[in-house]
């Protein structure tokens, strides 16, 4: 048995209580994921809402049998009965994962693996009285509120069609719903008699919301048209009628304080609040520094009970649950980065209307915490009686100095036990639960972050997912109540979004190299020794992260480093003769000069390698699997990327040692594998440059638009924020993608550049000339940024033949 519940949680299950769809239209939407999924057996399943409770009682769970007598059925053979439609897409997903073998991942990850699904008429029985599994914990909850901006910005109602439908057969019941919402503000702002053109200097542009919306940014990248803005909220009617057909649980934004910068002279006695610099190289007033109501004032209730109403007149009373997010500016005691390394994300948490600049709270009195986090929620409740406050609890770790037990107490309790949940925002590596005696008392999601910019890197912690929520679950008087995946970008690393999902539904630890044998089948269709191995060895290396550093790709072809190369010339003599490449657990630049990207290698390289090699020997078998060609471009990729890292290291001993021949030798090679990598990438569809600029422009109505949304698509994978002629911006290469197109477009021209001034300053005996390699650089990358050039959007080349070719030209 688990341990013993604490009262309010069971109260906090009943609060959450809505109005779902009816069981017919969750049936029929159940039937409608079948339809799309696998239309070739779109009659052989019957699906059941289980609205008595007669098959799981109180809990949600999903049913899987046999059908006896099928003649009422359409020649239905399996029966799945659940308690909404998300369970039973479970359900289906489930008996498709382990009595069909087959496998569902987001089509940029290689898509659905379903031919070894029986033919209508032989699908597998269920043995006995059928397989029952309960959900231990009742919610799962996903997205962050950038992944709205990282990977959302560009879909339309097919892509998003396709998602919803992956969220139900992962089991996902609580999503964000964060599009079109700049509609919703600008009919509130409106009433508050603030004009359009007072909005167009207020909402970031398409690629930038995610940041304007917790007030970190204004007016970059925009302004938006009002055919976006009528776009968008059509769009989002559709993803939450699905939804909510499905049986799901939308969280919809509610009011943080950000406002136009007019608020401070329509309402200049309210308590408002200009914030300082977020991430801007000169504080550019154009998009610096924006406005923060405080939660105290009237006013700040007046707006977030106005916002809720008017989401609640477009969309109907579809949620009780609403996030609340908030840039953080050293309030509080708090760092403004989100984790500490990591410069632009920041958190769902309390605020209030001081002097933001200042890098000391005002108080830590919990009486004033409190009074504020009631606040908060007051202009939630206001617009809904019923809402319950989503908070991402990451504040409580970073700055533990600060919320101590009486500091966490206060703000915790500011709201009804039962009224607001915390998202264990880090938990597979820094949980906050177990510091916070459960977050004393109120519910948490268990969640895994695990991605950082949408950038492409193989990495995880896999036995952390796997034990991780049930360690917090079974723990004495556990508040937990579900698991979530809140990765700033999706579409990469498939296997561990398939078993955090999974464990969702489990209320056992995992053990995971027998899963993964399981997976490697499912995922390619047929079993195979050699492939088996190789998850073995990316088990014990790539998936198994336990430095606890969050990975964010700093590899150096995406990251290149803006730096002279005499500033770390002593760290770089120190290191020579040391290889990443060796076989020690993991390796961290930890002696380059902090000025200097730290790629992040935790594992050893060599047993890497041999993972690929084990994968290329398998390949004949999987030349038609596009799962397959997904993982094992991906891991080529990977492998080649850290071997450049080694290989620019080498030519800046070379320059150091002013040995040109050296330096020339491993130009040629650092540059010839950025081509190399571009190559490989061209052979697989979902690594292609091209298909996000088209999906960009694909939305524009007018010729304007289209150049604003393809330069807003160009900036956030490269410069993403501002720059002067001598200065990259700061955030820089966070949001890197290693795609084909990008590398030989941008990253090789970048490199060349470098390296040619390197060149030039040995050949001259002068120094190097850092500020003229800025400007040459920074030219080219704002002329890219606005660039119309077409790049592929279909792969071409044989992705098997150019890996096999590129491990016996590196790694032979």
């Amino acid at each position: 048995m688990g341990p013993p519940r604490p009262l309010p949680l069971l109260l906090f299950v009943l609060l959450l209580a809505l109005l779902p769809a009816s069981p017919a239209e969750q049936e029929a939407a159940a039937a409608g994921v079948l339809r799309r999924l696998l239309p070739s057996h779109a009659r052989s399943f019957s699906f059941q809402i289980d609205s008595k409770g007669s098959v799981c009682g109180e809990s949600s769970c999903f049913r899987i049998n046999n059908v006896v007598d099928n003649s009422g059925t359409g020649g239905a053979e399996i029966l799945i009965q659940g308690t909404t439609g998300v369970e039973l897409v479970s359900g289906l997903h489930w008996y498709l994962k382990y009595w069909c073998g087959a496998h569902i991942s987001w089509d940029k990850t290689g898509g659905a693996q379903l031919a070894s699904v029986p033919s209508p008429g032989s699908l597998p029985h269920v043995k006995g009285e059928g397989v029952k599994i309960e959900r231990p914990v009742p919610w799962n909850y996903y997205q962050n509120v950038v992944t709205s901006s990282y990977s959302f910005v560009w879909w339309d109602w097919k892509r998003w069609e396709k998602e919803i439908d992956w969220m139900a057969l992962q089991g996902i019941n609580l999503p964000l719903a964060f599009t079109g919402q700049e509609a919703i503000w600008q009919k509130v702002f409106k009433s508050f008699n603030v004009t359009d053109r007072d909005l167009d200097n207020f909402f970031g542009g398409p690629a930038f919301l995610a940041w304007a919306r917790m007030g970190n940014l204004h007016g970059w990248g925009g302004p938006l048209s009002q055919n976006w803005l009528d776009q968008q909220l059509a769009l989002q009617k559709k993803i939450l009628s699905r939804m909510i057909e499905l049986g799901m649980v939308p969280v919809l934004p509610s009011f943080s304080g950000n406002v136009p910068a007019v608020f401070s002279k329509l309402f200049p006695s309210a308590n408002i609040t200009r914030l300082g610099d977020w991430n801007t190289v000169d504080a550019d007033p154009r998009w610096c520094c924006t406005y923060l109501l405080g939660p105290s004032d009237a006013l700040f209730i007046e707006v977030g009970q106005a916002f809720i109403k008017q989401q609640i007149k477009e969309y109907g009373d579809v949620t009780n649950i609403y996030n609340w997010y908030v840039r953080l500016i050293c309030f509080f005691g708090i760092s403004p980065e989100y984790p500490v390394h990591i410069a632009h994300f920041t958190v769902t948490a309390i605020t209030f209307s001081d002097t933001f600049n200042e890098n000391t709270p005002p108080t830590n009195e919990p009486a004033y915490i409190s009074s504020l986090g009631s606040a908060i929620y007051e202009a939630m409740s206001r617009g809904n009686k019923n809402a319950v406050w989503l908070m991402q609890g990451w504040l409580f770790y970073s700055d533990a100095a600060f919320w101590k037990e009486p500091q966490m107490k206060a703000l915790l309790h500011s709201v009804p036990i039962g009224k607001m949940i915390v998202l264990d925002l880090f938990a597979d590596v820094k949980p906050i639960w177990k510091m916070s005696s459960q977050f004393y008392g109120v519910p948490y999601i268990w969640c895994l972050l695990h991605n950082f910019g949408g950038n492409i890197e193989m990495y995880g912690i896999l036995d952390s997912v796997a034990s991780g929520p049930i360690d917090a679950h079974t723990s004495y008087n556990s508040t937990m109540i579900g698991v979530g995946m809140c990765m700033e970008g999706i579409e990469q690393n498939p296997v561990v979004y398939e078993l955090t999902s999974e464990m969702a539904f489990r209320d056992k630890k995992v053990e995971v190299e027998d899963w993964l044998k399981t997976y490697s089948y499912r995922r390619y269709g047929q079993a195979n020794a050699e492939i088996e191995k190789a998850w073995r060895y990316l088990y014990r290396t790539i998936y198994n992260c336990t430095d606890g550093i969050a990975d964010h790709n700093k590899d150096y072809i995406v990251e290149f480093p803006d730096i002279s190369p005499s500033s770390f010339s002593s760290q770089l003599s120190k290191r020579r003769g040391m290889s990443i490449w060796s076989n020690r657990r993991r390796f961290f630049l930890s002696e380059v000069s902090g000025s200097l990207p730290h790629p992040h290698l935790w594992y050893s390289a060599k047993e890497a390698i041999k993972a690929l090699e084990l994968f290329l020997n398998a390949g004949n078998d999987f030349s038609r699997s596009l799962t397959y060609r997904y993982d094992l471009v991906d891991l080529t990729r990977q492998c080649l990327s850290k071997l450049a890292n080694e290989v620019y290291l080498d030519a800046m001993r070379s320059y150091q040692k002013k040995d040109l021949n050296g330096l020339n030798s491993h130009t040629r090679k650092f540059l010839e594998l950025i081509v190399d990598i571009d190559t490989l990438l061209a052979a697989d569809d979902n690594f292609l440059l091209g298909s996000w600029l088209e999906s960009a422009k694909s939305l524009a109505v007018t010729e304007n638009e289209r150049k604003q949304y393809e330069w807003n698509a160009r900036t956030q994978v490269t410069m993403w924020y501002d720059n002067t002629e001598t200065e990259q911006s700061k955030l820089h290469d966070y949001a890197n993608k290693f795609w084909s197109g990008l590398l030989k477009s941008y990253y090789l021209p970048r490199a060349s550049k470098y390296f040619a001034y390197l060149t030039r300053s040995l050949q001259e005996n002068r120094s190097f000339q850092l500020e003229e390699w800025r400007k040459d650089w920074i030219s080219y990358s704002n002329q890219w940024q606005s660039g119309k050039e077409l790049y592929a959007v279909k792969a071409t080349g044989d992705a098997l033949a150019i890996s096999r070719s590129l491990c016996r030209k590196y790694f032979s």
